[in-house]
């Protein structure tokens, strides 16, 4: 089976990205192209974290709304919550209200501040996980690689929640660090292109 469909302009995509509107200007503007930015791969560090057990949709749907409870995914302001906050984001509505994650989120965030001051930014360490030329290929649509299992080991050791080598994987295919474009998708090239272009922070 090709592991592209046509998109709505006829040009193939990735399969996954046509099941709704919202998946794709996600897959041709965000997936796949790499970020540097601490704060928004925190949110998707949080984000992927959430969507364990459920669909990528039902996060992207709610996304805005993860955005203002948790103010804009901030470090230092989700550092500070307590458990008035907690409480106050279990009787959201609009994200997914698990006691688990939303306290992962609040954790993360503290451990993320601690990780900043030990390695500079959060962006310089995720990006050391990055695969590197001569590293064995990644399979097209594996669940975990050899890169997410590293970071993931490292993330728990540094006491780090909802980090699995799934989520993992799918934080560093989302954020650039692995190109998971289907061969033929129109959107691979670009996305190559722009990894071709990026310096890693250090």
């Amino acid at each position: 089976m090709s592991g592209t469909v046509p998109g709505p302009d006829g040009r193939p995509r990735c399969r996954w990205c046509v099941a709704t509107p919202d998946y794709l200007a996600y897959h041709d503007t965000e997936w796949g192209f790499p970020v540097a930015d601490d704060r928004r791969l925190f949110e998707k560090l949080c984000l992927e974290g959430f969507q364990s057990g459920l669909s990528w949709r039902t996060i992207l749907a709610k996304r805005e709304n993860f955005r203002a409870a948790f103010q804009g995914f901030a470090i230092e302001r989700v550092a500070a919550f307590t458990e008035a906050d907690v409480a106050r984001l279990l009787q959201d509505a609009g994200i997914v209200r698990h006691r688990g994650k939303i306290e992962a989120v609040v954790n993360n965030a503290r451990r993320a501040q601690e990780l900043v001051a030990q390695e500079g930014s959060l962006a310089a360490h995720v990006w050391r996980f990055a695969p590197k030329p001569g590293d064995a290929p990644i399979p097209h649509g594996a669940p975990t690689s050899a890169p997410s299992i590293a970071l993931s080991k490292d993330l728990k050791r540094r006491g780090w929640a909802f980090v699995g080598p799934t989520t993992v994987h799918a934080f560093l295919q989302a954020m650039g660090l692995i190109n998971d474009h289907a061969e033929g998708c129109a959107i691979r090239d670009a996305a190559a292109r722009a990894r071709a272009a990026f310096s890693p922070p250090r």
